[in-house]
């Protein structure tokens, strides 16, 4: 009984620890409950050992996978062609309650005859397939495969038709009524005879030289173009792109120059946004501060607009949000401000008593004076209450570089001022101090500078100002149009959403 078994090919589960082996059988020693496997294969691997054997307490299953020939062990291939791990006809081995193997069906002869069940008795019945025909289905499947292989092409899985069909091979038929006639659905999609596919490839090259694409698209082009319909694209048609800067709506013409001076401009600035800002006299300037004074716009209200604009420009100076917020108080900022005692010092004092507000160290110069403008009087009486330090001797200015010198120093009309021993001292500090220099309305160009500025903050509209004026920067103090309409200035505001914009020379 154990020889029936001889050269099958069979798959032996033996547990997670040891895996699954796959091979033939070579040897069955009933006495001491061993099997043994030629040319195995573990986890689907082949081994390094001719042999391996097992024992029956080993053993979790055991599958047949094929059964050989009577007279032929090797009719049904080598194990390397055969799919392993696919349960096949047979039967299988379990293990008993004593550990030993124990068979829980009898193979089925080969020799045995098969009946077949008619067509009629197939409807609720399984089929029953011998070793020998699963063993010539399996050497017919791989003798089609390789000769269509050859061919270049690739069979269908399992499309078997009539004519090449196994004779002794029974297909099931599944039931289904159509037009009153049983059909096979799987003839129907598998049944194409492997006969009839052909040996020449399909030329893809030649089919697509047919397809003159360029005269489609003319084609397509010229009768779009006398229907009026709009074309979704051709090829040489690029769409268009927009930066994100750019509206994609269609609108009016951008008008660049939307301020107009009643005289000829000495220089012209242009915005980010390329607006074109000419400059105004000092005269001018003059008075359209006094025409909006006149409407309301008091001197504290523009000494509060200009000391809110100068102090949001240092701040972004110093480094903005990334410097000023408090987890950064050891990189306490210090500013060194620098005033005279003229109106132009009054709107400096404003912007440090801001800066002050905003947790800026601010060190304030003004010197002594036996009276003092109104206005500078009430500005330090508001500096007074802020954590900000006033001094009026250049000997208690910091020794070391600051972050930042605001220079409030220069007056457009007291030109006596730069004489005075106290002016020629602080602009020696500030000239070897080597902090970059803020200067707030510095004066015109005719009127030399003592400090050389690296940005300077107009106000309303700029003056003409020199190469040492550094950066030109404008802010807006809240003078109403009607205002500039009076003066004889045609004035649309240049600052959008801003209060302080950047200019360029043209």
């Amino acid at each position: 009984m154990a020889t029936d078994w001889l050269g099958s090919i069979v798959s032996i589960n033996c547990g997670e620890s040891l895996g699954v082996y796959q091979g033939r059988v070579s040897a069955v020693d009933q006495v001491s409950q061993t099997i043994s496997l030629t040319r195995p294969f573990h986890n689907g691997v082949k081994c390094l050992v001719p042999e391996v054997t097992f024992r029956a307490g080993d053993i979790t299953e055991l599958k047949i996978l094929e059964i050989p020939g009577p007279g032929d062990s090797r009719q049904c291939g080598d194990l390397q062609q055969t799919e392993m791990g696919i349960p096949g006809v047979g039967c299988q081995v379990g293990p008993s309650q004593n550990g030993t193997g124990k068979m829980l069906k009898k193979p089925i002869s080969s020799s045995a005859p098969q009946n077949i069940p008619r067509r009629t008795d197939m409807k609720n019945q399984d089929i029953i397939i011998s070793p020998q025909q699963q063993c010539s289905k399996s050497y017919m499947d791989r003798h089609v495969e390789t000769l269509t292989q050859s061919k270049g092409f690739r069979r269908r899985h399992n499309s078997w038709s009539s004519s090449s069909r196994h004779p002794n091979q029974v297909t099931p038929k599944k039931s289904g009524l159509k037009n009153g006639q049983m059909k096979s659905k799987d003839d129907e999609c598998f049944g194409d005879d492997i006969d009839e596919i052909p040996d020449t490839d399909f030329d893809f090259e030649g089919n697509l030289a047919l397809f003159d694409k360029a005269a489609v698209f003319e084609e397509i082009e010229t009768y779009e173009r006398r229907s009026g319909t709009r074309s979704r694209g051709t090829p040489n048609e690029k769409p268009a792109r927009y930066r994100h800067d750019e509206n994609i709506l269609e609108s009016e013409p951008i008008v660049y120059r939307r301020i107009v001076v009643p005289q000829n401009a000495n220089k012209e600035f242009c915005t980010d946004s390329g607006l074109v800002v000419p400059s105004v006299s000092y005269e001018l300037h003059k008075k359209l501060l006094s025409v909006a004074e006149k409407h309301g716009l008091t001197l504290e209200r523009r000494l509060e607009m200009t000391g809110v604009c100068a102090s949001q420009m240092a701040l972004s100076l110093l480094g903005g949000p990334n410097r000023l917020n408090p987890k950064n108080v050891h990189q306490r900022p210090t500013v060194a401000l620098l005033c005279g005692p003229h109106v132009k010092g009054a709107q400096g004092i404003s912007c440090g008593r801001h800066l002050s507000n905003h947790d800026v160290h601010v060190i304030l110069f003004l010197p002594n004076f036996v009276k003092m403008l109104e206005s500078i009087t009430n500005e330090l009486n508001l500096f007074s209450k802020t954590q900000g330090q006033q001094v009026s001797s250049v000997k208690d200015l910091p020794d070391t570089p600051v972050d930042l010198v605001i220079n409030c120093l220069d007056c457009h009309e007291n030109a006596f001022l730069r004489d005075q021993p106290w002016y020629k001292a602080v602009v020696d500090w500030a000239n070897q101090n080597r902090a970059p220099v803020l200067s707030i309305d510095p004066p015109i160009n005719e009127m030399e500078q003592g400090i050389d500025a690296k940005w300077s903050l107009a106000l309303g509209l700029p003056l003409p100002l020199g190469e040492r004026a550094g950066r030109v920067y404008l802010c807006d103090i809240g003078i109403p149009q009607k205002v500039f309409q009076e003066v004889g200035i045609n004035y649309h505001s240049p600052f959008g959403c801003k209060f302080v914009i950047p200019l360029h020379s043209t």
